[in-house]
This record gives C-alpha cells, sequence and structure tokens, in this order.
C-alpha cells in the first residue's frame, strides 16, 4: 500500500490548524487527516505519555511486587523488562503519521472492514469503557479521604458530587480532544513529576536498601513470582493499542523512529522510576493499603498536595482513554460526532463507577477481569506490530477511510482472515498458558503456575499474522 504524501499546503511544525487548536473542540473524529492540517513535532509525544505514567498507580505496582516476595533488585528488573514493552506501544503509534488516521481506522488494515468492527467493540471499545471506571474508582477513593482531611463526612451524596466532578473533568478534556491534550499535558507532566520528586524524598528517608524478603524466592517459584510481575508491569504498555490517535496529526514526512522512540519514552522512562519507587517503599512499608502506608511518611501539609497529585494523575490517563474510546465507537459504525461518542462512554463509564463503589462488589469483579485483558491485548499488540513492519509503516489512509467493497482493504466479504485467525489463535495459546486468580491454565498448571501467556500469546499471533500475510500476498 502506498503511504500518504504531504502535499504543499501542509502547515509548518510550529502551526496549528484551525481544526485542531488547544481550548477549541476538535472538529475531526476517525476521518483523514489532510496534510493541510498535519503539525507538531515527534518530541511533542514524550510529554503527551508521561503525564499518565507519573501516576499513584505506578507506585501501587511498584509495592505489590515487594509484597509478592521479590526483593528489591528482583523488582526493578521486573519492573524494567515489562516496562520495555513500551517499546510496542511506540511502534504502534508510528503508523498514526503514515496514515492519517487514528488506531481504530488503521487496524482495518489487520482485521478488514468489517472484521475490524468486532475487534474494536472486543479490545478497543468494552475495555476502555471497564479502564474509565476502574480508574475513575480509583481517583474516587482518594477524593473521599481527601475532603475527610478537611473534615467534609464522605457521605453517599458526597461521593456520587465527588465522582461526578471527576468524570466531567476528565470528559471536558477528551471532549476538547487532541490539541488541547497536547499542550495540556507538557506543563502537567512537570508538575507531577516534582510532586512526585519531593515525595520521593520521603520514600528514601524511610527505605530499607538492605532489605530481604522474610522467605527468599528460589527455583519455580522465583519465575512464576517474575512472570506474574512482568505481566502486570506490561499490561499497561500491552493496552495502548490506540497510540497512533495521539500522532496521526503529525506531518506525513515525520520520522517514524522518533514517532516510535518520543512515545516510548515518554510512557518507559516516568513508568520505571515512579514504578521503582513504589517497590523501594515497599522495603521499609507495608504497602497492603499503599495511600495509608505513604501518608505516615508524608508531612501533614504535603499530603493533601500528594492526594491531589493522585486524582489528577488519574484524570490524564483517564482522559486519553475516554478520547479513544469515542474514536472506537465510531469506527464501529455508530453515527455520532466524536465529541457525543466521548460523553456516551463517559456516561457508561460513571454508571459502572457508582455501582461498583456504592452498591456492590463488582469493582472486584472487573479487577479479575483486568487481569486477564493480557490475554487478550498481548495478541492484539503482537499482530498491529507485525503488520506495521510488515508493510513497513505504508499505509493508504483515505483507502481505509473506504468502508465499500472497493475499498484496498476490504479483503474477503469485509474480513482479512489472516489477522481474525492470528488473533484467535493466539488469544486460545495465551489461554492455556495463563495463571490468574480466576483462571490457570493446563500448560500454567504443568510447569508449576509459570505464566507464559504474555510470551505464547505476542509470538504465536505475530509468527501466524506474518505466515498467512505473506500467503495473502502470494496470492
Amino acid at each position: 500500500m502506498a503511504s500518504t504524501k504531504a502535499d504543499p499546503r501542509a502547515v509548518t511544525p510550529g502551526e496549528t490548524p484551525p481544526a485542531d487548536r488547544a481550548g477549541r473542540v476538535e472538529t475531526h473524529g476517525i476521518d483523514f487527516i489532510p496534510a493541510s492540517e498535519r503539525h507538531g513535532r515527534a518530541r511533542d509525544l514524550f510529554a503527551v505519555w508521561a503525564a499518565p505514567n507519573v501516576s499513584y498507580l505506578a507506585l501501587v505496582v511498584g509495592g505489590a511486587l515487594i509484597l509478592m516476595g521479590l526483593s528489591f533488585w528482583q523488582a526493578l528488573a521486573v519492573i524494567v523488562v515489562g516496562n520495555l514493552f513500551s517499546i510496542l506501544t511506540g511502534i504502534v503509534a508510528a503508523s498514526g503519521p503514515a496514515s492519517g488516521t487514528p488506531s481504530e481506522v488503521i487496524t482495518r488494515a489487520i482485521f478488514g472492514i468489517r472484521g475490524n468492527r468486532v475487534n474494536i467493540l472486543v479490545t478497543s471499545w468494552f475495555i476502555s469503557v471497564c479502564y474509565l471506571a476502574l480508574n475513575w474508582a480509583a481517583a474516587s477513593y482518594t477524593a473521599f479521604r481527601l475532603v475527610e482531611r478537611f473534615g467534609i463526612d464522605a457521605t453517599t451524596p458526597v461521593k456520587v458530587v465527588i465522582i461526578l466532578a471527576i468524570a466531567a473533568v476528565t470528559l471536558a478534556i477528551g471532549v476538547y480532544g487532541h490539541a488541547t491534550i497536547v499542550r495540556l499535558y507538557q506543563p502537567l507532566a512537570l508538575v507531577l513529576t516534582l510532586i512526585f520528586v519531593v515525595m520521593a524524598g520521603y520514600v528514601l528517608g524511610n527505605a530499607d536498601w538492605a532489605y530481604q524478603p522474610a522467605e527468599s524466592l528460589h527455583g519455580i517459584g522465583l519465575w512464576a513470582t517474575v512472570a506474574a510481575g512482568v505481566s502486570i508491569v506490561a499490561s499497561a504498555p500491552l493496552s495502548y493499542t490506540n497510540s497512533a490517535d495521539f500522532a496521526r496529526y503529525l506531518p506525513a514526512t515525520t520520522s517514524p523512529v522518533s514517532v516510535t522512540a518520543w512515545t516510548a519514552l515518554g510512557a518507559f522512562v516516568p513508568s520505571v522510576l515512579f514504578t521503582a519507587l513504589g517497590a523501594l517503599a515497599g522495603t521499609g512499608l507495608d504497602m497492603a493499603d499503599p495511600q495509608i502506608a505513604l501518608e505516615t511518611i508524608l508531612p501533614a501539609w504535603f499530603t493533601p498536595i500528594f492526594l491531589l497529585a493522585v486524582i489528577v494523575g488519574t484524570i490524564a490517563n483517564n482522559a486519553m482513554t475516554a478520547y479513544s474510546s469515542g474514536l472506537a465507537l465510531q469506527s464501529v459504525g455508530l453515527r455520532l460526532r466524536r465529541s457525543r461518542s466521548v460523553l456516551l462512554d463517559g456516561s457508561m463509564g460513571v454508571a459502572m463507577t457508582l455501582y461498583a463503589l456504592l452498591v456492590s462488589n463488582f469493582l472486584d469483579t472487573v479487577s479479575n477481569m483486568m487481569q486477564l485483558v493480557v490475554t487478550v491485548m498481548g495478541p492484539v499488540m503482537a499482530v498491529y506490530v507485525a503488520d506495521v513492519l510488515w508493510r513497513r509503516n505504508r499505509y493508504d489512509g483515505l483507502g481505509l477511510g473506504d468502508e465499500t467493497s472497493s475499498s484496498p482493504y476490504w479483503y474477503s466479504g469485509g474480513i482479512n482472515w489472516a489477522g481474525t485467525v492470528a488473533v484467535f489463535t493466539g488469544i486460545a495459546a495465551a489461554a492455556l498458558c495463563v495463571a490468574a486468580p480466576v483462571y490457570t491454565g493446563p500448560v500454567a498448571n504443568a510447569v508449576g503456575g509459570v505464566d507464559l501467556s504474555l510470551p505464547v500469546g505476542l509470538i504465536v499471533s505475530a509468527a501466524l499474522y506474518v505466515v498467512l500475510m505473506r500467503s495473502y500476498r502470494t496470492r
């Protein structure tokens, strides 16, 4: 497929076209971004990905690795390896400028025009809404604690107001869209980093650099814990199959290597630093309840600032999810403007959050389900990356937008069976190897509980896709 070439009317890198200007509602949805409206530099992507990864969740994951029985240095190795999957996030992002379309449209090249609707409905839209609910629940818990510090009783009406307020801010950013996210996340990343650096000083003062777990792990037990830890850490970068959404406005001539590098670094660097900080905190504190543990070492004046940073960081993460979930609804075939599709997804996410926090233990059920997300998202990410490399990042942006049988991505009856078979085979192979609280596959049982779902799912799906696409090319 030929790549879409930039035309001479393209704006200069410093210009911002009216259709994508910070502070204005973005007018584009899943449609092709013409060369005349392309703008920006690859390095802008660093802050876009750094802001949501300077997060409280990273501290929680780091502390959890210590609770699982790893030493600090073992946990650090797991953190680095798990975050190396950010390279895949970066490779996917490079397809954005090449096609001028979001990830939700680019995957039509993998699954076909019709087949992609099923893929997006399950692997993008549904999981995005679940993540919205989970993140809003986490931010709301923190906000409940924050208001109580100011003497306000967190009654049910107060909780409802807090949940709605957090959702409103998140959805506002998602509705305003791409340019607002790029502009807002640069100072936001700096502020959040400063706050967490101050917190790091208190953590370092209470860390036990000579820490050793009460019972050191050895043999199969160690490998099982390491595999589980890598899967937990890698689940974040593997879920970002939407990274092209935030790169598609860059000029088509932008270096794919630069897009890949700045995206990957933006996700990798802060995630490694702050997850490692959480692991270090776990050497001196009981991170079973991270918020309470951290508050015991933070001064009274700084604790509200820390809690507010947790809320803001979660909002930054969720705004990107809300933005992409709106694009996902459009790509499925729902004829709504992007801003309205974001609000629709947000309403569903709010309803799930209210139910989770105020009615039942639904949150536990969703959390257990998300532990199996790697089983699904790993093969999808692997096939996406394989497609980018197999095509040498050449996509026909206008052809991707053509949903008729004349589209170059129509394949057979609107379905590319190479992508469909590869993903389902990869998911099946990963399911045989998964070891999670809700389900353990027969292969995982046979090898002593070592979870091999991540490497197996990635390798099987990517290899099978390339083999099947070579056969398609020959035909």
